[in-house]
């Protein structure tokens, strides 16, 4: 059972935050985050493992979406001091976090920003800060993600202008993503629809976050982490995994050679198993 709360804020916002329970005593808890664009629903398709592992699911809506208060000029950065409340709030001391896509960065946010509270990190094809050195940012990107992301390299003009005429380009999709969106990952229907009925302001400040300074260098990350990413990924070239798998402190890159965005998902029970067992060994 996911136990839906909101959390009011000094700053006056709120978070809309979900929790699977606190259960026994010395249970690993996992902070989610969400893609672009989702709300904070933790990953259903993962609660079968998480209940055999002991692991409890916390999450929250970023803001702007769902039920959690906009955030304007937000940066990736400002995830950790929501993630930091959103534990305090709970009483939850250390944690693990774990993202996929846009909430990868998110996810490094966290194991950069709150080393003294986070076990692991585990980032699925999530991308690279956009002036990454050595990194063809673009490369490898469908027409329709890159044509998203230019948008908002132009500002934010530009890209609600992009957003307004944009169309779902299913080719961004590998034939093995369709297979995962047409079995468990089915799921993801369930936290984009809401998401996207609200209108793309949330996706527009995600996106604008991604391609400006994130307020943090993923580099002096010191926590142990696991990138997981599809070789085939259309949305967030595999590079981006790579790139951040060779510059982050103690780092495994799992580079699956066929799936893509959507199908690495299903190497996230593993990854669950991964942090864990970090969390036995910290």
């Amino acid at each position: 059972m996911v136990i839906e709360t909101d959390l009011e804020l000094d700053d006056g916002r709120t978070l809309h935050v979900y929790d699977t329970g606190a259960g026994a005593a010395g249970r690993l808890t996992v902070f989610w985050h969400h893609g672009t664009p989702n709300i904070g629903a933790p990953p259903a398709p993962l609660f079968p493992a998480a209940a055999r592992l002991g692991v409890r699911w916390v999450s929250h809506d970023r803001p702007g979406y769902g039920g959690s208060t906009p955030l304007p000029g937000r940066d990736v950065a400002s995830a950790a001091a929501d993630v930091s409340r959103v534990a305090d709030a709970l009483g939850i001391g250390r944690f693990a976090v774990m993202g996929h896509s846009g909430g990868g960065p998110h996810a490094l946010a966290c194991g950069t920003l709150l080393a003294d509270r986070v076990v692991g990190v585990v980032a699925i094809a999530g991308p690279a800060p956009f002036h990454a050195e050595g990194l063809d940012w673009y490369e490898g990107m469908g027409a329709a993600s890159a044509a998203s992301l230019r948008a908002a390299a132009g500002g934010r003009a530009e890209k609600e202008r992009h957003e307004a005429s944009a169309r779902f380009d299913p080719e961004m999709f590998t034939p093995a993503d369709h297979d995962a969106l047409a079995g468990a990952w089915s799921w993801l229907n369930d936290v984009v629809g809401p998401a996207v009925e609200a209108g793309p302001a949330a996706l527009i400040d995600d996106d604008l976050a991604y391609v400006a300074p994130w307020g943090f260098d993923p580099a002096r990350m010191s926590v142990p982490a696991l990138f997981l990413h599809g070789a085939r990924d259309r949305i967030v070239p595999s590079a981006h995994g790579a790139w951040l798998a060779s510059r982050c402190g103690p780092a495994e890159l799992r580079l699956s050679p066929e799936d893509g965005h959507i199908s690495i998902l299903n190497s996230a029970e593993a990854a669950l198993e991964w942090l864990a067992t970090r969390d036995a060994a910290s």
